[in-house]
């Protein structure tokens, strides 16, 4: 495991839950996702940040044979936000800004790519003023090409059609296109 991805006691905790959990399956084509064998779960994806820039600005599968796990470069701009207790079991979550910047970053494309930007409706319909505040924060302190990779995927999921089950943009696009506006309008950090 790289250095402070993830601690070793974290994980021999995750094992050991997993394995309590009943209906879950490695997939073949991706190591890092467990799929649900019926409509009642969801599926678990197990990823991970490389916060000591040992693969700087790349996309990667860590390896372990018992879990491994699909490394993002953009998980860096996620910061910690209020945890969630599940049946015992504290789940930290990160501040919404952050984790929008970067499903806005990611590379995407076709359906996966779609729902990754519905998901980045969801959240932006999700926060506050300070979240939005602290997004043109963090989007002042990106590069300019990854501002304007921010800036396309804002126009990419103003363009999209609804789809079932998720955050329709139709009655939102003045709300993405007010986003846009204010990111357009913000000086880059010095």
């Amino acid at each position: 495991m790289l250095p402070g991805v993830v601690s070793m006691n974290f994980r021999a905790r995750l094992l050991r839950r997993l394995s309590q959990i009943h209906g879950l399956v490695p997939s073949e084509e991706e190591p890092s996702v467990w799929l649900p064998v019926s409509d009642s779960l969801i599926e678990v994806n197990f990823i991970g940040m490389d916060t000591h820039g040992e693969h700087p600005g790349k996309t990667y599968v860590l390896e372990d044979k018992e879990l491994p796990l699909l490394v993002f470069r953009y998980l860096s701009l996620l910061s910690p936000g209020e945890p969630v207790t599940m049946e015992g079991l504290v789940v930290p979550v990160p501040r919404p800004a952050g984790l929008l910047l970067e499903k806005l970053l990611t590379d995407r494309s076709g359906e996966k790519g779609d729902r990754d930007l519905l998901v980045a409706l969801g959240l932006l319909l999700l926060c506050a003023e300070s979240d939005r505040e602290e997004l043109v924060f963090q989007y002042r302190k990106l590069s300019a090409e990854e501002q304007y990779a921010v800036r396309s995927g804002l126009s990419m999921l103003s363009l999209l059609a609804p789809r079932a089950h998720m955050p329709d943009p139709t009655p939102h696009r003045g709300l993405i296109a007010g986003l846009m506006a204010r990111l357009e309008r913000a000086e880059p950090c010095d």
